[in-house]
């Protein structure tokens, strides 16, 4: 049986919980994928022996089946998807304009995340452009209704050749009117690196979306750039980072920790008790731009999950790792990926992981030394951004700025890219 190991986050699926009765019109292959989901949940998953008592007969597909048998108290993840969307997922390959767009603390819509292959990107638009009319519709009302289906309608469906026309407010304060026409690109997943030069020497920043074989390559040239620039410390942006690939993750970190470090213990997968022999280490590696840092800041939110809080979790034995911003999301669990022929790829949790001294189980997620709200008014770079702003704070002074009190209220985003996009790519194992 082939596997996949993915380390990731997913927005929660809803299905519906309801048993249904197989009719004469459920086809053979369909049933046989869900039969072959239920063994596998009964031998791979890692709450194999928590979950619910089912009659697999009882569902007539693998995704009302999967929704039965989920252990809900802890499990927010398992998900299935078709091998179509698994391959465009592998691939990064996206159609669209390649932004997400959320509204800000005065009810105005703005530019959120843009790749820099994006359409869109190209003709100048950024993180922190207001975006007053979609197509001759006020976005606001929809923002602040959150109609997802009116948004989705406006937009359009994710086909290259569809036009969209796009009224924003320019940074100073200038209406511009954009046509942008959907296309094919791949994602970058270093959306930007760069030097803040500051009283104690020169910090690297970064902003990294999502852990893909891609990412490799742009890691390499990030990393050769912080070198170069003989960083003396790194702010690494986090705040949308879903997860993905557990290899990617560790040459990630192989470059932090150094040439120090290299063959030390960073991550553990632990499987269940029918599955000792599926359980792996991942040790620091040799990359080839190695840094020697000491500290670590890391900008989450709640949307920062799985292999991004992986990340903390097993560089935390090394070197200092602090967070601003929110709470991660809390996963300290990863998915193999089980392919059923060329129909489906399932994905249950089936294992824990653990860093070098133990540590695990954070289900409750990371808390942050200050709670800083997401502030997409600005650019990433922009250092009157909220985040970026409360870091180089404690890098030049040592503490946070004050403790003060933040209440969460999740912010209201759009994104044209789906839900199950955000966990990146596997590796086969």
């Amino acid at each position: 049986m082939k596997k996949l190991i993915i380390i990731t986050f997913l927005a929660i699926i809803v299905f519906s919980s309801c048993k249904k009765e197989v009719g004469p019109t459920t086809d053979t292959n369909t049933l046989l994928a869900r039969d072959y989901l239920y063994t596998s949940m009964n031998d791979l998953y890692l709450w194999y022996n928590l979950m619910p008592v089912v009659v697999k007969d009882d569902y007539n597909d693998p995704y009302t089946l999967l929704e039965a048998m989920r252990y809900k108290t802890l499990d927010r993840w398992s998900f299935i998807q078709t091998y179509d969307e698994y391959t465009a997922m592998e691939q990064a390959s996206f159609v669209g304009h390649g932004i997400s767009m959320g509204l800000d603390p005065t009810n105005k819509v703005r530019i959120v995340q843009i790749y820099n292959n994006s359409p869109l990107y190209s003709k100048g638009v950024r993180r922190g452009w207001i975006v007053k009319k979609l197509n001759g519709t006020d976005l606001a009302p929809i923002f602040i209704s959150k109609n997802s289906a009116a948004y989705t309608q406006l937009i359009g469906p994710s086909q290259a050749g569809i036009p969209n026309t796009f009224l924003f407010q320019i940074p100073d304060g200038r209406d511009s009117t954009i046509t942008s026409t959907k296309a094919s690109f791949t994602l970058n997943t270093v959306i930007v690196y760069d030097t803040l030069h500051l009283k104690l020497g020169i910090t690297g920043h970064m902003v990294f979306d999502q852990f893909m074989p891609p990412s490799n390559a742009e890691l390499a040239t990030a990393f050769a750039f912080f070198k170069q620039n003989n960083i003396a410390d790194l702010i690494v942006d986090l705040r949308y980072n879903g997860g993905g690939d557990v290899t990617v993750l560790t040459n990630m970190a192989s470059y932090i920790a150094g040439l120090a470090n290299v063959n030390k213990s960073f991550l553990k997968l632990i499987c269940n008790d029918k599955n000792t022999s599926q359980n792996e280490a991942f040790n620091f590696n040799t990359v080839s731009s190695p840094m020697a840092l000491t500290r670590l800041i890391i900008i989450c939110s709640r949307e920062t999950a799985s292999a991004s809080e992986q990340l903390i979790n097993g560089l935390k034995p090394y070197l200092d790792v602090r967070c601003i911003g929110d709470t991660t999301n809390g996963k300290p669990v990863g998915m193999f990926g089980l392919q059923y022929k060329t129909d489906y790829m399932f994905w249950p949790i089936c294992f824990a992981i653990m860093n070098s001294s133990n540590q695990g189980g954070f289900y409750n997620g990371f808390a942050p030394m200050k709670y800083v709200p997401d502030d997409f008014t600005h650019d990433w770079s922009d250092r009157n951004e909220l985040c970026l702003k409360e870091a180089i704070y404690y890098l030049e002074h040592g503490s946070v700025s004050s403790k003060g009190t933040y209440l969460y209220q999740p912010s209201i985003k759009f994104s044209e890219k789906p839900n199950k996009f955000n966990n990146a790519i596997i590796v086969k194992k």
